[in-house]
């Protein structure tokens, strides 16, 4: 599993990007993770599936309370991770009223998710494999803070605490 320190491995990322601007296309776009967290302060926040419970009642809704407080602290960009295709992702950010404000990224393969460690094999509950939830601060790519949900539990990965650790 990724530890604070170690730099993100390289994968591919796809966002639905819901108005054009330089470099993408209105729909699916794909990004190579280390040329999008090249020089940004980046705080990334992983959840099991979109549209699931406490995912969008509280893990999103969360990161949008706290955008504020938490771009005030340097951070470039907020992340919400989910092995999802980026059409499921596009819609629950529009669903979610996330704007311009948090970036949904999805990770349909689980490629990174697999790559960090971070898989979690939901498959007896008809999820397949999923994500652990868990929220990272990551610094040009580098790991300087890591919070990983015990399964089914909600406390660590919050926006609110990840605030305190910036």
């Amino acid at each position: 599993m990724i530890a604070v320190g170690q730099k993100l491995p390289n994968a591919t990322l796809y966002e639905f990007v819901n108005e054009e601007r330089e470099g993408c296309t209105i729909g699916a776009n794909a990004f190579e993770l280390d040329k999008l967290s090249a020089g940004k302060k980046i705080v990334i926040f992983a959840l099991p599936g979109a549209y699931t419970p406490t995912c969008s009642a509280k893990h999103v809704p969360g990161y949008l309370e706290h955008f504020d407080k938490i771009k005030a602290k340097g951070v470039d960009e907020i992340w919400c991770l989910s092995v999802n295709d980026p059409f499921v992702m596009g819609s629950w950010g529009r669903d979610q009223k996330v704007a311009n404000k948090i970036r949904m990224l999805g990770d349909g393969s689980g490629e990174l998710t697999k790559k960090l460690g971070m898989e979690f094999d939901l498959t007896a509950r008809g999820l397949g494999v999923r994500s652990q939830r868990y929220a990272m601060i990551v610094d040009n790519g580098v790991v300087k803070y890591l919070a990983l949900e015990e399964p089914g539990k909600f406390e660590i990965s919050d926006a609110a605490t990840t605030l305190k650790n910036l």
